[in-house]
């Protein structure tokens, strides 16, 4: 190892420049520091790393080599320190966002592009997942923010959330469903807690907890034991096993509106309200966000509330 890293700043400006007097200007240090920290650096490679031919330096195999190494590096970390200032006050670099598969899906490849249009020094990285899967990302750093169904991720087993702000972007209505043809065959109308609790449900966990939660606020009901025939992490998959008479599930309305509406699919209703869940953005608490990261969170949040449909479609924005 080498113990001064200085040391290759040095080397990297007197190869480029070809001059020991150049790399001096250029690092605002005196000839005799830049050759110091040349001799000492070749006392560590024990190797030569120039010939001296009278006032000229001629690299020797060793540093060519050295400087092979050394070059992408600083050519990187120049552009980074570039970015860097530049991204004070213009959108600049890799942003990593998390999703829930459909949502994200669904919106932000067209808003990715929209927003590219304006800001084409901006890439994106898109990572799609459940609140289990993004919000450890987000702790660890491996997303810069992510939307998330609050519905979902306080029906999972994710510990304490004090650490993450979350910001409502949309919300939707979160029913209960099932085919007509399973509906007429076995439910026969009858929406009562006994009746419901027999049924042959779709989960998206093993732990049931969507099911559960949907129990839990219409009936007031806890721990109850339910029989689940299929297990999928697709919201598709749910309604594709819905329609296929498997049994019942947790949908967002707006996803099966057209299915509602033609009667395809039917809506389990109680006296009880529907449940809302929000699509909320979330990051850390703690976590200052980057110029770019301020201006894309305000464009994806105008944009999905603009894009999306509203009214009777399930969906409706904070506020509104």
């Amino acid at each position: 190892m080498l113990q001064n890293l200085d040391r290759l700043k040095v080397f990297y400006h007197v190869f480029a420049q070809e001059s020991v007097v150049a790399a001096a200007d250029a690092l605002f240090v005196s000839q005799s520091a830049v050759s110091q920290a040349i001799q000492k650096l070749e006392r560590e490679v024990n190797s030569p790393l120039f010939i001296r031919l009278h006032k000229q330096l001629v690299p020797t195999a060793a540093g060519e080599q050295l400087y092979e190494i050394v070059q992408p590096f600083m050519a990187a970390l120049d552009t980074y320190l570039k970015n860097l200032e530049m991204g004070k006050d213009h959108p600049v670099g890799e942003l990593r966002i998390g999703a829930p598969p459909e949502f994200g899906k669904a919106y932000l490849p067209s808003l990715v592009a929209g927003f590219r249009e304006q800001y084409p020094d901006v890439s994106f990285t898109l990572k799609f997942g459940t609140p289990e899967t993004l919000l450890p990302q987000l702790r660890k750093g491996l997303v810069d923010f992510a939307l998330v169904d609050v519905f979902l991720t306080r029906s999972t087993h994710l510990g304490s959330l004090d650490m993450y702000h979350f910001n409502p972007v949309v919300e939707e209505e979160v029913i209960l469903a099932c085919s007509r043809q399973y509906h007429e065959n076995r439910v026969k109308g009858d929406h009562s807690f006994v009746s419901l609790s027999k049924q042959n449900f779709i989960t998206y966990t093993k732990d049931l907890q969507t099911i559960k939660q949907w129990f839990k606020h219409h009936f007031s009901k806890k721990n109850i034991h339910v029989r689940d025939v299929l297990t999928v992490d697709s919201h598709r998959a749910v309604i594709s096993a819905i329609k296929s008479n498997i049994g019942m599930g947790i949908v967002v309305s707006h996803l099966v509106k057209e299915e509602l509406e033609n009667g395809q699919i039917v809506h389990i209703k109680t006296t009880s309200s529907e449940i809302i869940n929000s699509i909320s953005l979330a990051h850390l608490q703690d976590k200052i966000p980057t110029f770019t990261e301020k201006v894309f969170e305000r464009y994806l949040v105008d944009k999905i509330r603009t894009m999306i449909p509203q009214g009777n479609s399930g969906m409706k924005i904070p506020g509104h």
